[in-house]
């Protein structure tokens, strides 16, 4: 243990006297927290919309001002016939018309009313497809509330939507979560290999392997530093993310410590064993960017796991993230338990004991 603490105490006077690391461990996960919800966002602001009212009747004008009031919509163009309102789609000056038939009013009093007409533009894909989906949500709620205004009953093509662990579809609820888990990969991942070969490669690992220093002691003086930084930098993250866009977890904090943690040794396991097999700099760069790319896009972090082909799917359970990813998005925002999320703790802690594993038996003393 004395020689632990001496490795460690060297360890960390490395890290604080190194002029840049110590800041970008600080400035890296506030500047990503502070700019990526802003403006990495699937969240479609500020549609253009084209309306064609042929009804002109107290429900029409009531549909219109919703959607001009909306800030997900930008009223462009109030037309009476349809022609001009296509114009404005063809020219790009609009990405959906909403058309309402005339003797809408009328037809909602019947058992099969009229439906509203929505044409959106396809070439920008995603503003046209969420924008006809955003303009039902509106004609639905307007027609809604008009009946239960004038003591009638909502027609039954009228929409309940209701959205559960994120109201609002807020995507930067969503993506700050991942942006967590994201920010552990890269420093709990990319720093213990690139410490080991900074060492390999200015000399000063040949003052270790002189030593009696077994793998695991030297394994264990290179993880812990990083161990610690990690948990630090989630806590920080966590503080951010409630004092700057108020969102706290909805499960129990120890929990998502927990999780974090083996993951976390997982990263640096993997980090370390693959700078005891690189010679160089350029070497575990390389590899362990090959290894964080496939963990962000095979892992659910970006795209849905149950939307890759079934191959993909099975090898995603042979990812850490994976789990890591499943778990933190659960206690963060559905408020699951330790008990609900077991089998996940349990495949991390197996991928943190064989990655630390591998990590202590690949150091070779080379003298």
């Amino acid at each position: 243990m004395r020689t632990l603490f001496v490795l460690l105490d060297k360890e960390f006077r490395q890290f604080f006297r190194n002029p840049f690391l110590p800041k970008m461990v600080i400035v890296f996960p506030l500047m990503v927290m502070f700019v990526i919800p802003w403006v990495a966002t699937l969240d479609v602001r500020h549609i253009d919309v084209a309306v064609v009212d042929h009804d002109c009747s107290q429900t029409s004008r009531r549909i219109v001002a919703k959607v001009a009031a909306s800030d997900c919509f930008t009223l462009r163009k109030t037309a009476g016939v349809y022609g001009a309102a296509l114009r404005s789609l063809e020219d790009g000056e609009a990405d959906v018309i909403l058309e309402i038939p005339r003797g809408f009013e009328r037809a909602l009093t019947t058992a099969a009313p009229d439906r509203v007409s929505i044409a959106a533009n396809g070439v920008n894909a995603l503003k046209g497809s969420l924008g006809g989906q955003y303009l039902m949500a509106v004609v639905g709620e307007t027609v809604a509330e008009l009946a239960r205004e004038q003591g009638r009953v909502p027609p039954d093509e009228t929409l309940v939507v209701q959205n559960r662990y994120n109201p609002t579809l807020e995507y930067r609820y969503f993506m700050i979560p991942a942006l967590m888990i994201m920010l552990l990969v890269m420093l709990c991942g990319f720093l213990p290999a690139l410490n080991l070969v900074s060492e390999k490669e200015i000399g000063t690992i040949e003052q270790i392997n002189v030593t009696p220093v077994g793998r695991l002691t030297f394994a264990l003086a290179k993880l812990i530093p990083f161990w610690v930084i990690g948990l630090v930098v989630l806590g920080l993250t966590m503080v951010v993310a409630r004092l700057v866009y108020g969102l706290a977890p909805a499960g129990s904090i120890p929990s998502i410590f927990l999780a974090a943690a083996l993951f976390i040794f997982t990263m640096s396991g993997l980090g370390l064993g693959i700078a005891n097999g690189s010679a160089n700099m350029q070497q575990t760069m390389f590899v362990m960017f090959f290894f964080v790319m496939i963990f962000i896009l095979m892992s659910g972090l970006v795209t849905p796991i149950e939307s890759m082909p079934r191959w993909a799917q099975y090898i995603s359970r042979f990812l850490p993230p994976s789990y890591f990813v499943d778990s933190m998005r659960a206690l963060y925002l559905k408020g699951a338990t330790l008990a609900d999320l077991w089998m996940n703790y349990a495949a991390l802690a197996l991928f943190a004991v064989v990655f630390n594993g591998w990590a202590a038996r690949s150091y070779r003393k080379q003298l």
